[in-house]
C-alpha cells in the first residue's frame, strides 16, 4: 500500500504521461550527483526484441556468476520488475525507501512518471559499482530518459519498425524517422544491430549510423545463426562456430534475439565462455512473451489444450508470432485486446491461418479501443466474435483436443491474463 500510494504522487508530478525532453531527468540526476556516470552498462534500443534480447544477456552473465542491475519497462504485474540488482529484484519495502528518498530530493518539481523512475534506477544503480547494467531504452530513445549517459559499454540495436506513430508528426510517421530517433545518438563505443524485418530498415540503420565511430557488428554482416536438426542451432561470428542447444523459450524469432544476445557478450571482453552461453539461453526467464500457461484459473477453464500469452501489438510482433504458429499443426484460436493508438488492421493481417478470433475489452487501460469496435476493424478475418471479458471469452471458444488458444494483442492484456490466472 505504501509503495502504491508513492507511486500514485509519482504520477502527478507531471500532467503529460510522456513529454519527450532530457532537461527534467538531467536537472534530477545533478541532484543525486549524476549517478548515471558512475556506471558500466549496455542500452537496448529497437522497437521490437529488447526485452527478449534484455533477458538472454541477463541469463548468460547470470551463469558466468557476473552480478548484473537490469532496468526495463513496462513491468506486466508488479513495477519491482523494473529494478532489478545484484540478480535480483528489490522487494516492496526498498523499492519505497528508494523512491521515498529521490522524490524528497525532486521536491515535488515537474517530472514525468518514467523519467523519476529512470533517476531511481541510476540512483540505486551507483551503488553497484562493478555490475553490468542493462537498460532498456522507452520510446524512441533520442529524448529518452535513460539517453543521458556519456559512455557505455555497447548499445544493442533491436528489430525497429513502425509503432507508437501517434507521437509523430503525420508526415515524419516513417521508418526512417524511427530509426534516426532510435539510433541518431547512440554513443561511441560498440553497436550490435540485430536482424531486422526488411533490408530497407538494415540499410536506414547503417546510413544513420554511418558517422558513430563506434565499433559496428551488424547480423548477416558480421555475426548469423541457422537451425539444425537434433534440437540445436548453430552460432557463427567472427571468432568461430559455436553450437548451441534449442532455447527454454519459444518462437523461430527467439534464437535471432538469443544470437544478438550472443553476439553482444562474444564482443564485449567479459570473460564470457562458451558453456555459460550453452547453459544460459536454457535458463531464460520472459514474462508475457509467447509464455505458456501451464497450471492457475484460466488454465483450467481450457483443460488439457495448450494456453498461451503473448504482448505483441505491433505490425512486426505479428509478424513474427504468426511466423511461430505456422510452425504448429493445430487449430488455433486467439483472444486479442489492443490499445486505441495501436494499427489494428495491420496487425490482424497477419492472422492467416487462425480459427477463430475473439476480441474481448481491456478494461484496465482507459487508453484501450473497445473489443465491439476492435471486432468491427476485424471483421474482413472470418469467425471473428465479441466477449467482455477474458473469461466469458475463453467459455465461448468451443476448443477439440489438440487445438491451441492464444491471448495476445497488448503487454496491458498479458499483465490481465496472468494477474487473473
Amino acid at each position: 500500500m505504501k509503495l502504491q500510494k508513492i507511486l500514485s504522487r509519482f504520477q502527478k508530478l507531471h500532467p503529460k504521461e510522456i513529454d519527450l525532453s532530457l532537461d527534467r531527468i538531467k536537472d534530477l540526476c545533478k541532484k543525486l550527483g549524476n549517478p548515471q556516470d558512475k556506471i558500466k552498462a549496455i542500452s537496448v534500443v529497437g522497437t521490437n526484441a529488447k526485452n527478449s534480447t534484455i533477458n538472454g544477456i541477463f541469463s548468460i552473465l547470470k551463469e558466468a556468476n557476473l552480478k548484473c542491475n537490469v532496468y526495463t519497462s513496462p513491468h506486466i504485474l508488479k513495477i519491482n520488475e523494473r529494478f532489478i540488482f545484484n540478480n535480483k529484484e528489490l522487494c516492496d519495502d526498498e523499492l519505497a525507501d528508494l523512491f521515498e528518498e529521490i522524490e524528497s530530493i525532486n521536491d515535488n518539481k515537474p517530472i514525468t512518471f518514467f523519467e523519476i523512475l529512470t533517476a531511481c534506477y541510476f540512483y540505486k544503480a551507483a551503488q553497484y559499482p562493478g555490475n553490468t547494467n542493462l537498460i532498456e531504452a522507452g520510446l524512441f530513445h533520442r529524448f529518452d530518459a535513460t539517453n543521458i549517459l556519456r559512455e557505455n559499454l555497447a548499445s544493442v540495436v533491436t528489430s525497429i519498425s513502425k509503432d507508437h506513430l501517434d507521437w509523430l508528426e503525420k508526415d515524419e510517421q516513417t521508418i526512417e524517422k524511427i530509426v534516426f530517433e532510435k539510433t541518431s545518438s547512440l554513443l561511441k563505443s560498440n553497436i550490435i544491430v540485430a536482424k531486422q524485418s526488411t533490408k530497407e530498415t538494415m540499410d536506414c540503420i547503417k546510413k544513420t549510423i554511418s558517422q558513430n565511430q563506434s565499433n559496428k557488428v551488424f547480423f548477416n554482416d558480421d555475426f548469423n545463426y541457422s537451425v539444425n536438426e537434433n534440437d540445436f542451432f548453430y552460432y557463427e561470428d567472427k571468432l568461430g562456430g559455436l553450437k548451441l542447444p534449442m532455447p527454454n523459450i519459444l518462437g523461430q524469432f527467439q534464437l535471432e534475439n538469443i544470437s544478438t544476445a550472443v553476439a553482444t557478450l562474444r564482443t564485449l571482453n567479459l570473460g564470457i565462455k562458451d558453456e555459460h552461453i550453452q547453459r544460459g539461453i536454457t535458463k531464460i526467464s520472459s514474462l508475457a512473451r509467447l509464455q505458456e500457461i501451464k497450471s492457475g484459473k484460466l488454465k483450467e477453464l481450457v483443460k488439457n489444450n495448450k494456453l498461451i500469452v503473448d504482448g505483441s501489438h505491433n505490425e512486426d510482433g505479428a509478424r513474427v508470432l504468426n511466423e511461430y504458429l505456422q510452425t504448429l499443426d493445430c487449430n488455433k484460436h486467439v483472444i486479442i485486446s489492443m490499445m486505441a493508438n495501436k494499427q489494428h488492421e495491420k496487425y490482424i493481417s497477419y492472422f492467416k491461418d487462425v480459427s477463430s478470433i475473439t476480441t474481448i475489452d481491456l478494461k484496465t487501460q482507459p487508453n484501450s479501443i473497445r473489443g465491439k469496435d476492435l471486432k468491427e476493424k476485424f471483421k474482413s478475418m472470418p469467425n471473428v466474435q465479441y466477449q467482455p471479458s477474458i473469461e466469458q471469452a475463453i467459455k465461448s471458444i468451443k476448443l477439440k483436443e489438440g487445438d491451441l488458444l492464444l491471448i495476445t494483442g497488448s503487454l496491458y492484456g498479458a499483465a490481465e491474463v496472468l494477474s487473473l490466472n
